[in-house]
């Protein structure tokens, strides 16, 4: 009985959350929650401007300077951002079969053994001999097959803020978005490790080129919640064996 409560209870509490969303959208997750926001506000220390040369803050051509003509805007350091190119355009396509078969047939026949089957013949009921003592045969047949196809297509851009910088110089990255249409949320999250080199000039990185890559695009609303079996069903998946 209290087992059945408390499944009851945490039921319960599961829907009062569900409640408190009818009629309303889902909620946008706030920007300065992410680590791409604390990777912002906590950049590394600048390079001091030589006090003598006040000047060359603020020339166009300093290399060291972000806003140089000259400089180089690909990002390397924790707090930059970069675009991260989501190409993803994949098939893949398995087909098996096996097949199985086996046959087996014995017989054993005791006619003759020095006049033993004939005396034993005759206390045997009527109809039974030796010459077919034993026939027996067996066959087993199996059949299988297998296909799968399989395709993926996402074609997507979206920007990811340098949270960390290893010591061998290696960019851990992660970038979120959030787009809300109505009253369903879709949400796209990249996360990974990428060497600077692999950054093209235009500040850029395909996803193939990120090691220990996280990509996700889901969502979350009406339309999502629809599509989801309802709690009952998930349990009643788990625990039934058939």
């Amino acid at each position: 009985m209290k087992t059945t409560y408390l499944i009851c209870l945490a039921l319960a509490l599961g829907a009062c959350g569900r409640v408190q969303n009818v009629g309303q959208p889902p909620q946008l997750t706030s920007p300065r929650q992410t680590e791409e926001f604390v990777a912002m506000t906590n950049p590394p220390l600048e390079i001091p401007v030589d006090s003598g040369r006040p000047e060359a803050a603020a020339s166009l051509w300093a290399g060291t300077n972000t806003s140089s003509l000259i400089s180089d805007r690909r990002a390397g350091n924790r707090g930059d951002i970069l675009t991260v190119v989501i190409e993803i355009d994949d098939k893949a396509e398995i087909s098996n079969s096996s097949g199985r078969s086996r046959s087996a047939a014995d017989e054993l026949s005791m006619s003759d053994m020095v006049g033993i089957p004939q005396r034993l013949a005759r206390k045997l009921p009527e109809g039974a001999s030796f010459d077919n003592l034993a026939d027996a045969s067996s066959s087993s047949s199996y059949k299988g097959t297998g296909n799968i196809s399989r395709r993926d297509k996402l074609t997507l851009r979206v920007a990811a803020t340098v949270i960390d910088r290893l010591p061998n110089g290696t960019l851990q990255i992660e970038g979120t978005q959030e787009v809300r249409v109505n009253y369903e949320l879709r949400e796209l999250t990249v996360s990974g490790f990428v060497r600077p080199g692999d950054i093209d000039r235009e500040n850029e990185i395909a996803y193939d080129r990120i090691a220990g890559a996280r990509i996700s695009y889901g969502g979350r609303g009406q339309i999502t919640d629809v599509q989801q079996p309802r709690y009952g069903q998930q349990i009643a998946d788990i625990l039934l064996p058939y």
